[in-house]
């Protein structure tokens, strides 16, 4: 057939339907966006939960908290100047993202109780085909997309810790990641395995309810200044905002901006600090070993808690928690600290410990024990992703996860991830960093539908070198000390697969624009790359338009040169 003309203007976009996997923080981000900014988009949320806030509702856990403060773990578009605390309760943060979608209309872009169990790729058509689970019946459905955007998040996949007859115990058995409310803990002894964040704030939050807490640390970390304590109470602790604050706020939105920027700029300014052998890595260990010391008090019992408890390795190794109360709550009568025994089984009334050195064993009879021990950090998905070529993603991310600056696999055309391998959450809030990826997104989804393209896949050098810049860049930083994390997938040695290789706003710089030349790109009429160009005219040209906007800014175009 002859080449003809596509009889529209330039920059029509064409129609296109995004699927999005999971409504919590950055799926409800995405459906904003694209309401209040895109044409021609169809967009289906699925959500496997009946509410949106992802992360806020599945961790329902006691003293569950967000480490960062609350204006700052915010949308730009959605400005709350009403947070009661400086760090939000998980209660809050939820009511908050559900106000959220409710008050900007993003509800019904969202389908409940949906679970995305399948997605591939279709190369011909050049749309992902899915299989949905409604989790109440079981029953599939079929749908598609032009694009799959996997918002389904990094912190919601818990798994029990591999624990000989952990399911023999006959009490409750209860996990942080997903906890069961109608259990009361008041008078119980309880033990708690786990001292990562959710291991540390409930065992602040149920020391003073319990008869008696066992608590097990199988080694150090920083109880340090939480982030953003410059404007903290005293100590870094968390406080409650007064009526008078609030209605300043409310009432004068430049202060309110100001305050945020202040403590933003407090965020993103502690880079230094995580690199290893700088002076600001040497005072946060001294601020942070002082403040421990302080905080256990004296003793017996302190001592040997200081021992067990401060780290050799650098601050920020390991995310570091404010753990405001955690240190006194351990230095409690009625709290026993396990160190230097292993559980070696759990029987039907509680846990056999066993001791590294001797060997011998002992008994800790408990009525309730509670995992605090985290979530698959592999960043490998939960159902078959299935890209060109016949790639699945379980696999490909079987011995580690790569992808192009954090959102897009190798042989996965017209995917996109939130805060995937190598993203930046090693310091300062999760939402800038969603919000950036959200509009680098959106813009590669306006390149598809306006310049003719049908599909757009990384290419695998551009990831490889990444991978390689940043296993050379990383050794230079605490994040890969000694010690065990989740930014190392759970080891203590090996690559910092879990963050970027720079500071926050390193990346930020890096997606003001996207590297087109780092993708490729196929078009939707192979007979010639130019059809997107239509009619000879242009959408810039339509009835009502400034016909001379360029007069007006022409010193605008070269904004995007200085920094």
């Amino acid at each position: 057939m002859p080449y003809t003309i596509l009889e529209q203007p330039l920059g029509t976009p064409r129609p296109i339907r995004i699927v999005v996997v999971g409504a919590g923080a950055s799926g409800l981000n995405v459906v904003r966006n694209v309401k209040e900014h895109m044409q021609n988009v169809d967009i289906q949320v699925y959500e496997k939960n009946g509410v949106v806030s992802g992360t806020w509702f599945e961790n329902s856990y006691p003293g569950c908290a967000c480490d960062i403060p609350s204006h700052n773990y915010q949308y730009s578009w959605a400005p709350n100047p009403g947070w009661s605390e400086y760090y939000a309760s998980q209660k809050e943060i939820r009511e908050y993202f559900e106000r959220a979608a409710s008050e900007h209309g993003l509800l019904p872009y969202i389908q409940f109780g949906q679970k995305v169990v399948d997605a591939r790729w279709e190369e011909t058509e050049g749309v992902w085909r899915f299989k949905i689970e409604d989790v109440s019946t079981g029953e599939v459905k079929e749908d598609y997309g032009h694009f799959l955007i996997n918002a389904s998040g990094y912190l919601n996949n818990w798994k029990w810790p591999t624990i000989d007859g952990l399911h023999s115990f006959k009490g409750p058995l209860l996990h942080s990641g997903a906890w069961d409310n109608s259990v009361g803990l008041a008078g119980k002894n309880v033990a708690v395995i786990g001292y990562g964040s959710s291991g540390i704030q409930l065992v602040t939050a149920i020391q003073p309810l319990v008869k008696s807490l066992t608590t097990f640390i199988r080694g150090p970390t920083w109880i340090t200044a939480g982030f953003g304590s410059k404007y903290a109470a005293p100590g870094g602790l968390n406080f409650t905002f007064s009526e008078e604050q609030k209605e300043t706020f409310r009432k004068d939105p430049t202060a309110y901006l100001a305050y945020r920027k202040g403590v933003e700029h407090e965020l993103s300014s502690r880079f230094k600090m995580l690199h290893k052998d700088t002076p600001e890595q040497k005072a946060a260990v001294e601020f942070s070993r002082v403040d421990m010391l302080r905080r256990l008090g004296t003793g017996e019992k302190a001592e040997h808690l200081a021992k067990t408890l401060i780290p050799t390795f650098p601050v920020g190794c390991r995310r570091p928690s404010p753990g405001n109360g955690y240190l006194e709550a351990l230095s409690a009568p009625n709290v026993d600290v396990i160190t230097g025994r292993d559980i070696s089984r759990i029987e039907a009334d509680g846990l056999v410990l066993k001791d590294e050195k001797t060997g011998t064993e002992t008994k800790v009879v408990v009525d309730v024990i509670i995992c605090a021990t985290g979530f698959d950090l592999s960043f490998r998905p939960r159902f078959p992703i299935v890209g060109r070529n016949g790639v699945d993603l379980r696999n490909a991310w079987k011995d580690r996860a790569t992808a192009y600056l954090s959102m897009t696999p190798a042989d996965m055309p017209n995917y996109f991830v939130f805060l995937g391998p190598q993203a930046p959450v090693g310091h300062g809030s999760a939402i800038p960093i969603v919000e950036h990826l959200t509009k680098y997104m959106l813009k590669m989804v306006y390149k598809i539908q306006t310049e003719g393209y049908k599909a757009v896949v990384p290419k695998k050098e551009a990831i490889s070198e990444f991978v390689d810049h940043a296993d050379t860049f990383l050794p230079r930083t605490a994040w890969a000390g000694k010690c065990r994390s989740w930014f190392k997938n759970g080891k203590e040695t090996g690559p910092v697969t879990g963050l970027h290789p720079g500071s926050r706003l390193h990346w930020f710089h890096l997606l003001k624009e996207p590297r087109y030349e780092d993708w490729e790109w196929t078009n939707v009429n192979p007979a010639n790359r130019w059809a997107y160009l239509g009619n000879g005219f242009s959408t810039m040209e339509a009835e009502g338009k400034d016909l001379t906007w360029y007069f007006d800014a022409p010193e605008k175009e070269y904004g995007s040169f200085v920094y």
